[in-house]
């Protein structure tokens, strides 16, 4: 397996990725950076490539050409398991929570996920068992995601009970239990509103800044794009079309033409 120099490696480095779907060609020779700590955006319209390269980089997708590295490793053909073990997490557009299981349980869960020791056996059979498995130790990384969370008031609260911007932060959370290097996360902001946007965004922030956690966001609200991230990188059609802050990508020409609806 090849790698980069150290010094010079990234936390993630995606090369010339190129994917097709029979004859449509969803990704074009598109190559993107994530530093360490580095809270990087992904834009552009409905039809991009933005969710194609997401999966390209966290393995459900498998690419025609390119390479991807994490950590100077490359990945290409790593199962999407050893990815999560190396340090990469991910949330989905479309939640994927167990509505009866309450916030703190999801967390107690995904904690046991990554204890090779098989006590995330323990942890769906422990009703069944009628034992307390809980260690101090998962009390405290329980609490501690609650805190970053801003959900202490919801911790025995069942799922099914949350509003929709609640639910997303327990995805979040769930995916932060596995102390990420790289949190991927996918349109977190989608059917959110305004102040629900607001906090999913200094969550984010919060994560990044006292965990040095890197964020790669794909994301279609600007003004959470503006909140978050530092580089920007613009997809339409499978290309890329524009990299750098923010404000320069959406000054630049042919992304103002790839979203009219931003144009003055």
């Amino acid at each position: 397996m090849s790698a980069l120099p150290k010094e010079t490696e990234p936390l993630l480095a995606a090369h010339h990725i190129r994917k097709c779907f029979g004859g449509l060609v969803a990704l074009d020779d598109v190559s993107i950076t994530v530093g360490r700590g580095e809270a990087v955006g992904l834009i552009g319209p409905n039809g991009a490539g933005k969710t194609t390269l997401f999966n390209c980089i966290y393995g459900v997708t498998t690419f025609d050409e390119g390479s991807i590295f994490f950590e100077g490793k490359r990945i290409d053909d790593v199962a999407i398991h050893i990815r999560a073990r190396y340090g990469m997490a991910r949330t989905f557009q479309r939640m994927e929570l167990f509505p009866d299981m309450t916030v703190a349980d999801h967390f107690l869960v995904a904690i046991r996920a990554r204890d090779p020791k098989g006590n995330l056996f323990k942890s769906l059979y422990k009703d069944l068992l009628n034992k307390n498995y809980v260690t101090n130790a998962e009390v405290d990384e329980i609490q501690e995601l609650l805190d970053i969370l801003e959900l202490h008031p919801l911790a025995c609260k069942p799922v099914e009970s949350l509003t929709l911007g609640q639910g997303r932060l327990v995805e979040l959370g769930r995916a932060l239990a596995s102390k990420p290097k790289l949190l991927m996360a996918d349109e977190p902001s989608s059917g959110l509103d305004a102040s629900e946007t607001l906090q999913m965004a200094r969550v984010i922030n919060k994560v990044r800044l006292s965990k040095s956690t890197a964020v790669l966001l794909v994301e279609h609200d600007i003004e959470m794009v503006k909140e978050v991230v530092s580089t920007t990188y613009v997809l339409d059609s499978g290309k890329l079309l524009a990299k750098g802050p923010l404000d320069d990508v959406l000054a630049d020409r042919e992304v103002r033409r790839s979203f009219l609806g931003l144009e003055q």
